[in-house]
């Protein structure tokens, strides 16, 4: 299928491991160029090194949980030309209860997984709708639609942006931009990983019964009864960022967790 994005130059935060590196990968086997982002520089240079061969990319290791670091990434990603397609993956989590979860975590959560992706959609915004073109696709998830007891401060957040996000589409009426969400369900990335390879040493059992007993015990409803593959995922943000009537709306690749017909 071709979804004409050949030259298009595209800014994925958080992209360093997961579903951002993986949505990099995507974006760069359809012709586009792609800038990528982590907090490192180590990390940087190791995902620069496996995504070159596949097409133009650059980085920069830059915080968007700070102003200062998001202005860095916006001007390294700016410096070439205006970006016609953002990502806003960058994103932490973590399973915790509610009443240990003090306000300093629940605004370093906003911070991270909200205000990351406002910090840089206000300076990129605009410029798309000047030019009457370019799309934007927020990183969401089933748990803000189907909040989950073991992460509500996470959850919270990606309500926000589901929120965020059909805000922002009807900033954009009559004209050729679009900002949409896309909600992955438990996705195997190298964080998920390591935290049931974790649970697996605690519980003194093998990983994979934590994996099956999770599905069973906390994710029962979900269709596919597994993990999610980073690449699945990326494939749907691509296929998004490249749909150009589609505005405002929330897709769901969530393996059919989420009990509903819409």
């Amino acid at each position: 299928m071709e979804l004409d994005l050949k030259g298009k130059r595209v800014l994925v935060t958080g992209s360093a491991s997961g579903i951002g590196r993986a949505t990099a990968a995507v974006f760069l086997a359809e012709g586009a160029e792609v800038i990528v982002n982590g907090l490192t520089a180590a990390e940087v240079e190791a995902t620069l090194a496996v995504l070159s061969p596949l097409g133009p990319v650059s980085g920069l290791a830059a915080d968007l949980g700070r102003a200062e670091g998001a202005e860095a990434l916006l001007a390294h990603a700016e410096a070439k030309g205006p970006v016609d397609v953002l990502v806003n993956n960058v994103g932490i989590f973590s399973v915790k209860p509610f009443a240990e979860i003090d306000d300093a975590e629940w605004l370093h959560y906003f911070n991270i997984n909200l205000l990351s992706a406002i910090r840089v959609t206000r300076r990129i915004l605009p410029a798309m709708l000047a030019r009457g073109t370019g799309a934007i696709v927020n990183l969401a998830s089933e748990a803000g639609v189907k909040p989950l007891p073991q992460m509500i401060h996470y959850s919270v957040t990606k309500t926000a942006m589901i929120g965020l996000t059909r805000g922002l589409a009807e900033l954009t009426k009559g004209t050729r931009v679009t900002v949409n969400a896309v909600l992955p369900g438990p996705t195997w990335t190298e964080g998920v990983e390591a935290y049931f390879t974790g649970l697996a040493t605690e519980k003194d059992r093998p990983v994979g019964s934590i994996i099956d007993s999770y599905f069973r015990e906390d994710e029962p409803t979900s269709l596919i009864q597994r993990f999610t593959k980073p690449e699945e995922v990326a494939r749907m943000i691509v296929f998004v960022a490249s749909s150009p009537a589609s505005n405002g709306a929330a897709y769901r690749i969530e393996g059919g967790i989420i009990r509903s017909i819409l």
